[in-house]
């Protein structure tokens, strides 16, 4: 026994748990921090939608939802809607929030596809987002580790 009352294995396995869920409470931070900043972009790429009158690609009339970026900006204000709310969702930290994070990084990351033939770096960056979100969630989003 040491001076806390604690055999030594059993002090190392409470640091071993203080460790592992600090590091998880990181990953589900981090989660949350992506989930809004990727819905902050989603807003920046509804306002471009709305306010492009330039010249768009000449396929965009086979896109999934037609040739208007109109229609274009309201999914892209959709998904943010969703991205900012599962944000907040999961800092909270219940199991409800943690699957609409993860349902909210598969939605991000599946709208992004729809880009990309158009704008390929921009929809990898969004989809590399959703699948880390996915990540973090499914694997360090559970609750607490039993001591």
């Amino acid at each position: 026994m040491t001076a806390s009352g604690l055999a030594p294995g059993e002090r190392q396995q409470q640091v071993a748990t203080r460790v592992a869920d600090r590091e998880a409470s990181g990953w589900v931070l981090f989660a949350a921090i992506a989930l809004g900043v990727a819905g902050v972009m989603r807003i920046f790429d509804a306002i471009w939608a709305f306010r492009y009158h330039g010249v768009l690609p000449a396929d965009l009339e086979n896109a999934i939802f037609g040739h208007s970026l109109k229609t274009y900006g309201w999914v892209f204000l959709i998904v943010a809607a969703v991205y900012i709310g599962a944000a907040f969702l999961v800092v909270g930290g219940s199991q409800v929030a943690r699957w609409f994070g993860i349902v909210a990084g598969a939605i991000g990351a599946v709208s992004a596809v729809w880009w990309m033939p158009y704008y390929p770096v921009w929809s990898l960056a969004y989809i590399a987002v959703g699948g880390v979100v996915i990540y973090a969630l499914a694997v360090h989003g559970g609750s607490a580790r039993a001591a």
